[in-house]
């Protein structure tokens, strides 16, 4: 229900002249995303710029070699997903983790 001084404002999102607090109330909705919390095997909570170490061997696909448990990847990057971190790591390119195999350091 709206309220007779209320301003009407192009959506243009939707195509309709919608009341002024309507349309806050929908921006407001969609505007702020979730942040994804992305956990390590322990719980630690990762963030970009983390070094983390594996805590199992790991088959690489594509790259025909193993990463040895123990070994520390350094700078990783969130990707969005909670359970995948992006890294880099000599000769492998476009390497992607699930967290789940990996301790902060």
């Amino acid at each position: 229900m709206t309220s007779d001084n209320d301003d009407y404002v192009y959506d243009e999102a939707s195509g309709e002249w919608l009341p002024a607090s309507e349309l806050a109330a929908r921006t407001a909705a969609h505007a702020a995303p979730a942040v994804v919390e992305v956990r390590d095997s322990a719980g630690n909570v990762l963030a970009d710029g983390d070094s983390v170490t594996l805590i199992k061997d790991l088959k690489v696909k594509g790259a025909g070699t193993t990463l040895k448990r123990g070994t520390v990847i350094k700078s990783i990057r969130l990707t969005g997903d909670d359970q995948e971190i992006d890294c880099k790591y000599e000769g492998i390119k476009g390497l992607v983790l699930r967290a789940e195999f990996v301790k902060k350091s």
